[in-house]
């Protein structure tokens, strides 16, 4: 195991977008040294900062640490991935270079099957997991909405999500988001924090989409609101093919959640507005192919995942087209 310093831990932020700008500047706001990676939006940030707007109180950070190049990034305790899994394939020019002798990477990433990935590019002991149920969105160029919530969910990763345990850096990096007043809690079961992430995560995401529709719109309808429950049902049902069991609070809880929540057009919705790649397969892809690994089919999550392979195959082949017609 990995250990960390007990105090001046810097970070290091590798996506700065909705969520990474949202808790890097946090983060820096409290005191702590952040470096943040950037790529389209690099200039702007270099010269204005960071603008967050928060129903917890706007600020501005006018000075941040903005790098273009990895490479020319400071080697850092704790690396933040807040990529897309769309972007994982940068990841190993990026995160070997970054990380300090005892430095740990924080993936803060949604989807399932994804610390594997890490894994492979910087090994098992140096990953943990974090699961965001964050609601915000990016303005423009360094200009983060947060609308509500922001809790994290860490958890330690160890080969085949085996091996459940609280330890002393998972304690040390939660001291510095509580610091940054984010709520953080700690899980003994990535795994099974996993799973129940998706619960939410796959109907919300998927619906939103297919149906373009905000959070909302989709919790006001009846026909949508059953949907929605039975693909809960499905999600809970491929978490216990791994011996990970949600209790039955749990949906009623997420609808409750869903229901008091502001508006919300989510994360894939934006990104399928905005012409980006959508998260079909960290979301829904490997889902499936881990429920099927223990001879459990997901029907109605199946569904969702080829319409949206077809819609986002569309998306992608307007976006080809429309960067031709710029050039």
């Amino acid at each position: 195991m990995i250990n960390m310093p007990n105090r001046n831990r810097n970070y290091a932020i590798v996506g700065t977008g909705a969520l990474g700008g949202f808790y890097g500047a946090k983060l820096q706001k409290a005191g702590l040294e952040v470096n943040f990676l950037l790529r389209t939006d690099y200039e702007h940030v270099k010269k204005h900062g960071l603008i967050v707007e928060s129903p917890e109180g706007d600020f501005t950070l006018s000075q941040v640490r903005a790098y273009h190049d990895a490479h020319k990034m400071p080697k850092c305790d704790v690396v933040i991935v807040a990529l897309k899994t769309t972007q994982n394939h940068l990841l190993p020019n990026i995160l070997p270079g970054l990380l300090k002798d005892n430095g740990v990477v924080l993936v803060l990433q949604n989807g399932l099957d994804i610390e594997p990935e890490v894994a492979k590019i910087v090994g098992a002991e140096r990953v943990i997991g974090g699961l965001c149920f964050l609601c915000s969105y990016k303005i423009g160029a360094g200009h983060i909405c947060h609308l509500d919530y922001g809790t994290i969910t860490l958890g330690e990763y160890s080969e085949d999500y085996n091996s459940p345990k609280i330890t002393n850096r998972l304690n040390l990096i939660a001291k510095d988001f509580k610091h940054a007043k984010v709520p953080i809690k700690l899980s003994e079961d990535l795994l099974l924090s996993r799973w129940k992430k998706l619960v939410w995560n796959i109907p919300y995401n998927g619906l939103s989409v297919l149906l373009n529709a905000r959070t909302d719109e989709l919790m006001a309808n009846p026909d949508t609101l059953i949907l929605v429950e039975e693909i809960m049902r499905e999600v809970v049902a491929g978490a216990k093919s791994y011996d990970r069991i949600i209790p039955d609070n749990f949906i009623p809880h997420m609808l409750d959640y869903t229901h008091k929540m502001k508006p919300y057009r989510t994360s894939m919705k934006i990104d399928y507005d905005e012409l980006r790649p959508l998260e079909v397969e960290a979301i829904f892809g490997n889902p499936i192919r881990l429920a099927e690994q223990r001879g459990i089919k997901l029907p109605q999550i199946e569904v969702l995942y080829r319409m949206l392979k077809f819609v986002d195959a569309q998306n992608q082949e307007l976006e080809r087209k429309r960067q031709l017609l710029s050039l």
